[in-house]
């Protein structure tokens, strides 16, 4: 039975998961199999979409913003090969077994998944069109103290065709949909659509 008392803070973050997305020729999505990335350290997504507003009477008479997704950082410890091979795709030497950066090719739609803990319980969420970059080579030297350095992701989180952006379980979400999440990515019925 779910919960019914509403978180009052987060906090953390983990279960990290991404899904390679096919696109279908009629803008309809395919959701590949969750992926775990571990080693989630932050994640800073900022909303985006302008604001307009329509003056009459002397007033803000009708005051709309757009949705234009999310944009920010993922910072992750190490960003793993499949990530690698799967979004950036990068391509493995089947000889060598090296994973080779090309310029010629487009990074792979993916959905994230993840969660941020509660007071009450994790609340988990998926950003259905993520896109992402390359994340720069960095680290430093060891000194004393062996400070591990991490990889940020610049993630863009875009509407589906259908308005989709994110979804997000609550304390009424049911036990069964709330412990599948990361088995596959989470859509709304056609009823609830």
């Amino acid at each position: 039975m779910p919960t019914t008392t509403e978180n009052k803070i987060k906090y953390g973050l983990k279960n990290v998961h991404y899904a390679v997305i096919t696109p279908g020729e009629d803008g309809a999505v395919t959701f590949g199999t969750p992926v775990r990335i571990p080693g989630a350290v932050n994640l800073s997504l900022q909303a985006q979409g302008d604001e307009t507003k329509f003056y009459a009477d002397d007033i803000a008479y009708y005051v709309t913003t757009a949705n234009d997704g999310y944009s920010g950082d993922l910072e992750i410890a190490v960003v793993p090969d499949s990530f690698r091979k799967d979004v950036l795709k990068e391509e493995e030497d089947e000889t060598d077994m090296v994973l080779v950066e090309k310029s010629n090719v487009e990074t792979a739609p993916f959905a994230l998944l993840f969660e941020f803990d509660g007071d009450v319980k994790a609340t988990r969420h998926v950003l259905y069109n993520c896109s992402c970059g390359r994340p720069s080579i960095t680290s430093s030297t060891v000194n004393n103290a062996k400070t591990p350095s991490t990889d940020t992701l610049t993630v863009t989180a875009s509407p589906l065709s259908d308005g989709r952006v994110k979804a997000k379980t609550t304390s009424k979400t049911p036990e069964a949909k709330y412990n599948a999440w990361y088995e596959s990515v989470w859509e709304p019925t056609a009823a609830g659509a």
